[in-house]
């Protein structure tokens, strides 16, 4: 799961249109049912968000506006943008918009963009209607919302089959090339280049 937020101050001048990003973090990020499996996604947004806000010296009333992009929506409940938002101290005023695709800001003098998400917290989810005779199928809220083309069905996976057909990519290479990514991340993460960027999180865990 990887998760940015970037605050963005426009000018208040007629005249001109500047935008710039003043901070920019992450969560870390946590394979799946693994350590971060029992953290929500908007608590995860929330952390992010104070974090930013913290770093740029930000007051939480000063943020006009958030938009927080959610994929896999299924059982977070309602308003996840908005619940971010309130977890990370803003204000009940802050006009809060969750966003299914990249979007692009306002015209804001302070807002909030980012994205949040957790696979592990993903539902399966039961048809509703009269219960048929036989068993129920479930169907899994990650490839219903998240990874399956709603149009013509297609898993992502399968898209990366044709692709690799496509440009004539072996197995071997696309081995070749994660082993390289993640040699790359292991590295960055011992030089520290991702310290500026990423909050920690909290995990509660219960005691065995």
């Amino acid at each position: 799961m990887r998760f940015t937020i970037g605050i963005r101050s426009a000018s208040t001048s007629p005249n001109l249109n500047e935008v710039v990003i003043v901070s920019a973090v992450r969560t870390p990020i946590g394979s799946f049912r693994e350590s971060l499996a029992s953290v929500p996604a908007v608590k995860l947004g929330a952390a992010a968000i104070k974090a930013c806000l913290e770093r740029a010296k930000i007051p939480t009333n000063r943020v006009q506006e958030v938009y927080m992009g959610n994929v896999v929506q299924a059982g977070v409940g309602q308003a996840p943008a908005r619940q971010a938002s309130l977890y990370a101290g803003l204000t009940q005023e802050t006009l809060c918009t969750t966003v299914n695709k990249v979007c692009a800001s306002g015209m804001k003098a302070i807002m909030i963009a980012g994205g949040m998400e957790s696979m592990s917290n993903a539902s399966y989810y039961f048809p509703r209607g009269d219960t048929p005779y036989g068993n129920l199928q479930m169907e899994d809220g990650i490839a219903k919302d998240g990874l399956v083309d709603a149009c013509d069905r297609i898993p992502m996976g399968l898209c990366a089959e044709q692709t690799a057909k496509k440009y004539n990519l072996t197995r071997a290479d696309q081995d070749a090339f994660a082993k390289l990514s993640y040699e790359r991340t292991a590295r960055a993460w011992k030089e520290g280049k991702f310290n500026a960027e990423i909050v920690p999180i909290t995990v509660t865990t219960k005691k065995r």
